[in-house]
């Protein structure tokens, strides 16, 4: 049977039909498809991060032991108590030397100096364990008897 030869019309609306199609809208995003922002249609899984092998073998590497300690020994008020205490102690031997009537003063002046208030509380803290409060009875010099 001989094949029937379709006539222009035909063959428009055929043409017609074709653009329609092209020009319509797709349902949906497949799979691997860009949407019209900046992502994937479907996203997958996310990728764990790989675990990175270390060159160094784990004798070699510093480990964290006393995290309590290193805490303790790094607080900035103990530093700064630290420095008070040097401070008062180098200002008070040279105080001591050359003149010694200002040594009381010197000694907090240099606590103060070199660590603040902190080195100052620190300094007569030590003071009161050493058993010298300042200017006291048992510090005062004594004066020349009369008889």
């Amino acid at each position: 049977m001989a094949k029937k030869r379709r006539t222009a019309k035909q063959k428009a609306a055929t043409r017609k039909l074709v653009a329609l199609n092209k020009r319509r809208k797709k349902p949906g995003t497949k799979k691997g498809m860009r949407r019209k922002t900046a992502r994937r249609a479907f996203e997958g899984i996310r990728k764990t991060a790989k675990k990175v092998r270390k060159s160094k073998p784990l004798k070699r590497r510093k480990g964290s032991k006393n995290m309590a300690g290193k805490k303790i020994l790094s607080s900035p008020i103990l530093k700064k108590a630290a420095l008070g205490l040097g401070g008062a102690t180098m200002l008070g031997i040279v105080a001591a030397a050359v003149a010694p009537q200002f040594r009381n003063v010197a000694e907090p002046a240099g606590a103060y100096l070199f660590g603040g208030i902190e080195g100052i509380a620190a300094n007569f803290a030590l003071g009161f364990l050493k058993g010298r409060s300042g200017t006291t009875a048992q510090n005062a010099s004594p004066a020349m008897e009369v008889l």
